[in-house]
């Protein structure tokens, strides 16, 4: 795969995120800077913040972009009953996240920026999750096994807890991953000139 006139550039520390993106087959390269906060302002719509965070990242690596390079940036937040719940601090608050998320249904947003010097696209993209009942045995499995403090909402669906809990998905898979990457794809086809090379 081939993007006229651009290097992509993912500014994720996130396995998932690289997976996802090697998932196209489009060249890139990892170019990571010390941690961004993640405060947002109080009165921005919940429904908008990952937006606004993948924007906020964006920011901090715009003095270095060159001209041929094409930055991609994401957050992605769970979102339920009017309360996002980001990363844990640390294990017991990972553990009261998964007590709340148990039994219900949440919702999983991810926002993305696409910036090249000359343009920028944002958007977001949300999936309906409904997890099962779990016990606090489970939970507490889970936390101490899979230690999952850089995950939003303390969950990776990709592992043991979206076997056993996740009972019903609507919408993007990859989106609860961490990046949704069929946007991404029409997205860099749409508005960057990605195109399949010929053979």
């Amino acid at each position: 795969m081939h993007i006229t006139n651009y290097k992509i550039i993912l500014a994720s520390n996130s396995p998932r995120r690289k997976e996802l993106l090697s998932g196209l087959d489009v060249g890139y390269e990892i170019r990571t800077l010390p941690d961004i906060d993640e405060e947002y302002p109080n009165d921005i719509p919940l429904e908008k913040v990952a937006e606004f965070l993948a924007r906020k990242k964006t920011a901090a690596y715009l003095p270095v972009l060159n001209d041929n390079e094409l930055l991609i940036t994401a957050d992605t937040i769970v979102f339920l009953n009017n309360k996002i719940y980001g990363k844990p601090v640390n294990n017991a608050d990972a553990e009261q996240m998964l007590r709340d998320l148990s039994g219900q249904t949440h919702l999983v947003i991810t926002g993305v920026c696409l910036t090249s010097t000359k343009k920028q696209v944002i958007f977001s993209d949300t999936t309906k999750v409904t997890f099962s009942d779990l016990s606090d045995e489970e939970i507490e499995y889970y936390v101490e096994k899979y230690q999952p403090i850089d995950k939003a909402g303390a969950y990776g669906v990709q592992e043991w807890i979206g076997y056993v809990a996740v009972k019903h998905i609507e919408g993007s898979y990859f989106n609860v991953m961490g990046l949704p990457i069929h946007r991404v794809y029409e997205e860099l086809k749409s508005g960057f000139g990605l195109r399949i090379k010929d053979l």
